[in-house]
């Protein structure tokens, strides 16, 4: 039913081009912007109130919410605002069939009921620094790769040790434009962090997994949270003495609205990209690896739904596990669509014929190490990508097959790690508790029956999609060895079991699952992985030198930005519209109307709760209606990427307009090729989060806390 839904989407998917003043895309590092350019689409502050070391700024806002999502502090006294996909777990966490949070939404009434949630971080940026040459002076020195790589990391961790810092704050130093350059981030990481609230999912996941990665969208994707800080303003472990946190700098929510043609920029931590790589790395990943990781995703998503319409316990119970695993199922269909209908691979094609003819132009009476070097560079490249591609499928099948989708054979391969540290005399008490904890936790969001399910497809399509080269000859898991593994439901019953350790090991040594998983992992580990890393490491190589070649040689012609690595950014565009087919024309805004429009009474995607068919019909928006109308989403140019969920859309003065959450799907490989005639980022309107948060959840003390202007 969902993938008919996906196909109805894609049908005729024909796009006409549109000319933008930003044309490559870009995610920026905050201290080196091209402020001239920002200010000439329309920005009015300056670089310094982006990014400023020295003195509060917009960058202080920014937080890496859980390691993999971006928030933002929008109240002096830490509230925060990210994504309610961002914070869909620690929702669910608090959630029972008794007080179902996912379902009817939560408001703490005052800062004592906001809930605490164990290992969620949000971590700010203090400062940013180019360490390049202090590393290219200390590893200037003629040896091998593998040398040279062990050295630089030497003198990476001897640099990170070394550099000044308070007492709660931490160093990292990472590579950007592929090993070229370093640059250095002192964080502080924040561990008290609550929930304040959340609207229920029918607003906070309005369109699910139908409406995810397309346009028009009707979601109010957000949910709020709370630093909390030790009496001296500093990160803290939660304890009940601690206070609001006191940031340097939050931002002020603008309810004046969008307009097609305003310039925004989003601040956040994008995850990755790969922009740069050669045409033949492109041709793989869209008909080799998606496809396959395609397929695999797709049979989980149907069992699970099935159970997951048949049950209210187990929605609830995988509701983020379901949400996770079609994310990026979703995402890869859309890249997919975008690469060929942008034109990608011929594009690049196109380009390294230019690049090549350059470097060999320039390279006829130059005498020079990068002349020796970079003509034979695309060749190798390409070679090795050949050489890579059965290892590639080989790790993505055995990663979305055995490990990221069956929640039975990913304990299987826990267990298997127990055994083997026992055996080798590793095993330690902490290795041991941290495993079984983790077992545990699956516990917690677990159907057994669903799961043997899920087991006996994904070993079936582990079987058929496994390059032969790594197959296991007379090999089978069958559903007996499946029904017989004490891991399926007998630990689920008397979890106390995983509390004695010889008891449990003795019994995960009789498991014959366990054990035919394990042999599965010795493949993957010794025919896969290790010359997999060995040829990643050449290509790695190869492709720092192909990025200096494209940066010598191509500058005049395009900007290079560096690829997303989860490091604090900055993108920049226009709201902005566009045409996906043939008399087709999309604007950049959504409306209430059109949530009504979609309502599907009792349809757990499309449903709409009473309170707000009322609001609707009263036209009840308070003071963040536009003309009689609710704004809901709308959508810019910004170039974004996993990771960015949860950022900050600001307008040109800095204000919060809106919440960033997903991209268009026809713009999803932006990932691999930035088009901006197809990529658009999509937003929550700042105005739909303040009338869901005042008229729809009563929640004025929230309001209170902001600082609103128009």
């Amino acid at each position: 039913m969902i993938k008919n839904k996906i196909k109805a989407t894609l049908v005729g998917l024909l796009l006409v081009g549109i000319s933008y003043a930003q044309t490559g895309g870009g995610m920026w590092i905050p201290n080196e912007l091209n402020e001239k350019e920002m200010k000439q689409m329309g920005m009015k502050i300056n670089q310094k109130d982006i990014f400023n070391p020295n003195a509060p700024s917009i960058k202080d806002a920014i937080a890496h919410f859980g390691g993999g999502c971006t928030s933002e502090v929008i109240s002096p006294q830490g509230l925060l605002l990210t994504n309610h996909h961002c914070g869909y777990g620690q929702i669910q966490a608090h959630s029972s069939v008794e007080h179902d949070y996912l379902k009817d939404g939560f408001w703490a009434k005052t800062q004592a009921d906001e809930l605490p949630n164990p290992g969620l971080t949000a971590t700010f940026i203090v400062d940013i620094k180019d360490v390049t040459q202090q590393i290219e002076d200390e590893t200037a020195v003629k040896t091998s790769d593998a040398a040279l790589a062990k050295l630089r990391k030497s003198v990476i961790a001897k640099i990170e040790k070394e550099y000044p810092r308070k007492p709660w704050q931490e160093v990292e130093i990472k590579p950007f434009y592929k090993g070229n350059k370093y640059y250095l981030f002192v964080t502080e990481t924040f561990k008290d962090v609550r929930l304040v609230g959340a609207p229920p999912s029918s607003i906070g996941k309005f369109g699910s997994d139908t409406d995810n990665w397309v346009w028009p969208r009707h979601t109010g994707d957000f949910s709020m949270f709370r630093i909390y800080a030790d009496k001296n303003n500093h990160p803290a472990e939660y304890s009940k003495d601690n206070v609001p946190y006191k940031p340097k700098h939050f931002l002020p929510v603008n309810i004046k609205g969008v307009n097609e043609g305003d310039f925004t920029f989003v601040f956040g931590f994008p995850g990755r990209t790969d922009e740069y790589l050669p045409a033949s790395f492109i041709e793989q990943t869209v008909e080799v690896l998606n496809p396959a990781k395609i397929d695999i995703r797709d049979n989980a998503l149907k069992i699970m739904d099935k159970y997951m319409r048949a049950d209210q316990k187990t929605k609830i119970q995988y509701a983020s596990i379901y949400a996770r695993i079609a994310n990026y199922w979703k995402k890869w269909i859309g890249e997919n669509q975008g690469i060929e209908k942008s034109g990608a691979v011929k594009i690049k094609k196109d380009y390294e014929a230019k690049l090549l003819a350059k470097i060999n132009e320039n390279c006829k009476l130059e005498r020079s190490r990068r002349c020796a070097e970079y003509p034979t560079l695309l060749k190798e490249l390409n070679a090795l990508n050949t050489q890579i591609e059965p290892y590639n499928l080989g790790a993505d099948v055995f990663g979305e097959a055995i490990y990221r989708n069956s929640q039975l054979f990913r304990m299987a391969l826990m267990a298997n790690n127990l055994l083997k540290k026992q055996e080798g005399g590793t095993l330690t008490s902490e290795f041991y508790n941290n495993v079984t904890e983790d077992i545990s936790d699956i516990y917690k969001n677990y159907n057994p029956d669903l799961e043997k399910e899920v087991a006996l497809k994904m070993w079936d399509l582990y079987k058929n999609k496994t390059p032969k080269q790594f197959a296991l000859n007379n090999f089978e898991i069958t559903e007996d060895d499946i029904k017989n593994s004490p891991l399926l439901s007998d630990l689920q019953k008397d979890e106390s079991v995983l509390k004695d350790q010889t008891k449990f090991l003795n019994l995960l040594k009789k498991d014959i699952l366990v054990k035919k998983v394990g042999d599965i992992a010795n493949v993957y580990y010794t025919q896969i992985s290790a010359p997999r890393i060995a040829l990643q490491e050449k290509i790695d190589t190869k492709m720092k030198a192909y990025m200096k070649a494209q940066m010598d040689f191509m500058k005049d012609e395009k900007t290079f930005f560096p690829d997303a690595n989860s490091t604090l950014r900055v993108t920049y565009g226009k709201v902005d519209g566009y045409e996906p087919r043939d008399a087709v024309k999309y604007a950049p805004q959504t409306y209430l109307d059109g949530v009504i429009e979609k309502y599907v009474p009792g349809d757990y995607e499309f449903d709409v709760s009473d309170k707000l068919i009322d609001l609707y019909n009263k036209k009840d928006y308070g003071v963040y209606g536009e003309n009689g109308k609710m704004p809901v989403n709308f959508i810019a140019t910004n170039h974004t990427t996993g990771g960015n969920s949860g950022s900050p859309a600001l307008d040109a003065n800095g204000n919060l307009i809106g919440l960033n959450f997903d991209r268009v799907w026809e713009g999803t490989m932006s990932d691999l090729y930035y088009d901006p005639e197809i990529c658009r980022n999509i937003m929550v309107d700042a105005r739909y989060i303040l009338f869901v948060i005042d008229k729809y959840a009563n929640a004025k003390r929230l309001i209170n806390e902001m600082k609103i202007i128009k």
